[in-house]
């Protein structure tokens, strides 16, 4: 192995990942702790801030011995990137200690703070402000609930000593034992606390929140210098810290969303989809948000995000649920057995819809059964559903911003189902390009620490590294694709 080398921590809401990457992007070395999480009564999910950075520690670890048995020389890691769980964050005092537990992004704590929200008329000024819904998967709205409902919470932001942070900001401020406390473009703008077009904290809008005297952290590019670290001593000299990104975002970058209209979709239990839009902000009419995508040096990216509820779940439930296949790679031969659905749409509400249509009150259903349909169509269906919600919501983003879609990126477990992925290139008629790497974050994270470091030159170069991806084209006939999809809109309503 050859240096120089750089370090990347994917801390996830599951699980911290480690990896250590060579100046040709490739992954050298790994290292995993996972980290547990608790769901706990009233929708509430926390963390405890300092298992989580803990976490971080012994993953580090982990990974540094892995890359020393290969035979990686320590000294020639020269940066480290930071990707984190987005929306989750944490509340410290003056002498660094936690006020209360991390709350998660999956915390639904906050619905009533959303709703007084939404009736106070601010609706339209934070969507404007921040480029975001008011909903509780975004951190602002569940600082305000503790600001309620938390007396030393409260106590502590009224008296100007409440130190807020998102993982990334947390980890640095730990790392460097409280001499950093900073947070990326990206991050910043999940908080509802960002002005996307200032990009700084929206200082009216605090007010407005009653969170004035709340402690932030200065905001940077994705890719510039955080602080210098040495993981409390697990390294014999100190590294800088290069590159912090929220995850989806840095899934984004790892996978080269680089420019206008190349989008990324993640194909997990839901699914995020995220497309580059240009330089300045556009603003969505159709469930959509507007946050920042990555950003280096003076150059800010912005993306349009939206997420669909339901995607592998619903694979998941036919296999547990309704024991229709022993082994979820049974779908793709089931899928393909019959020429096309037979008339049959599965529409996965099963916890609402989410973009573009935000009906959270809908129930799941399967509609257009007839004798002459079998469980081949139904399994058929259930994974059309999934190019059927991303066609949705690339469609929306196409109309929102005038901007088309170039080529779709996807990663996540049901990119391994090439059924999925052919009907998903044949429905939008654009290119379908899988990476093939299961840590596409951390890779994110070490681009943009390798790019303010000096190892990797610039974007350029980026976009030539990792070519053994494997790219999907449209059939040339793709009239089932689109005569389905014509029936799921009639399907969705």
């Amino acid at each position: 192995m050859n240096g120089p080398f750089i370090l990347a921590i994917d801390q996830g809401t599951s699980s911290t990942k480690t990896l250590v990457f060579d100046k040709m992007g490739a992954a050298v070395a790994r290292g995993v702790e996972a980290l547990h999480t608790h769901y706990l009564d009233g929708g509430l999910v926390e963390q405890d801030p300092e298992e989580i950075y803990q976490n971080v520690l012994l993953s580090v670890r982990k990974c540094l011995a892995d890359f020393e048995q290969k035979g990686g020389i320590i000294s020639e890691i020269t940066a480290c990137g930071i990707s984190n769980q987005r929306e989750t964050f944490v509340l410290w005092d003056e002498n660094g200690k936690p006020l209360c537990p991390a709350v998660v992004w999956q915390c639904k704590r906050s619905v009533a703070v959303c709703e007084k929200l939404k009736t106070s008329g601010l609706e339209g000024e934070i969507r404007e402000k921040t480029g975001l819904l008011i909903d509780p998967y975004f951190s602002g709205s569940k600082v305000i609930w503790l600001n309620e409902h938390h007396a030393a919470v409260k106590a502590t932001i009224e008296a100007g000593k409440a130190f807020f942070g998102t993982v990334d900001t947390w980890l640095l401020y730990k790392l460097t034992s409280g001499a950093a406390y900073l947070t990326d473009h990206t991050n910043a703008s999940r908080t509802l606390f960002f002005n996307l077009k200032t990009l700084d904290w929206d200082r009216d809008l605090l007010r407005k929140f009653d969170l004035q005297n709340l402690q932030l952290p200065d905001i940077q590019a994705s890719s510039s210098f955080f602080g210098a670290i040495d993981f409390e001593g697990l390294l014999q000299t100190k590294i800088n810290v290069t590159g912090m990104i929220g995850d989806s975002h840095a899934a984004a970058f790892g996978e080269g969303c680089f420019a206008p209209g190349v989008a990324k979709a993640t194909l997990g239990t839901g699914s995020s989809i995220l497309m580059n839009i240009g330089k300045e902000p556009k603003f969505s009419k159709n469930g959509m948000v507007t946050t920042i995508g990555w950003s280096t040096g003076d150059h800010v990216e912005y993306a349009l995000e939206g997420v669909i509820v339901t995607c592998g779940a619903t694979v998941l439930w036919l296999k547990n649920n309704l024991g229709m296949f022993g082994d979820i790679a049974d779908t793709q031969e089931m899928a393909n057995s019959v020429r096309d659905n037979n008339g049959v749409y599965l529409v996965p509400a099963f916890s609402g819809l989410g973009a573009p249509h935000w009906d959270m009150s809908r129930k799941a259903s399967i509609t257009g059964l007839t004798f002459d349909c079998n469980k081949n169509h139904v399994v058929r269906a259930a994974l059309e559903s999934i190019p059927y919600q991303i066609k949705d919501v690339i469609t929306a983003m196409e109309s929102d911003t005038g901007i088309l879609l170039q080529e779709l990126k996807v990663d996540g477990g049901l990119t391994a189902n090439t059924f999925v992925v052919q009907f998903l290139a044949d429905l939008l008629e654009k290119p379908v390009v899988n990476l093939g790497f299961p840590e596409v974050s951390a890779l994110g994270a070490a681009y943009l620490a390798g790019l303010q470091a000096g190892v990797y030159r610039d974007i350029a170069f980026l976009e030539n590294l990792n070519t053994n991806h494997t790219m999907l084209l449209p059939s040339p006939d793709n009239a089932i694709a689109r005569a389905g999809y014509k029936g799921w809109q009639e399907a969705i309503g």
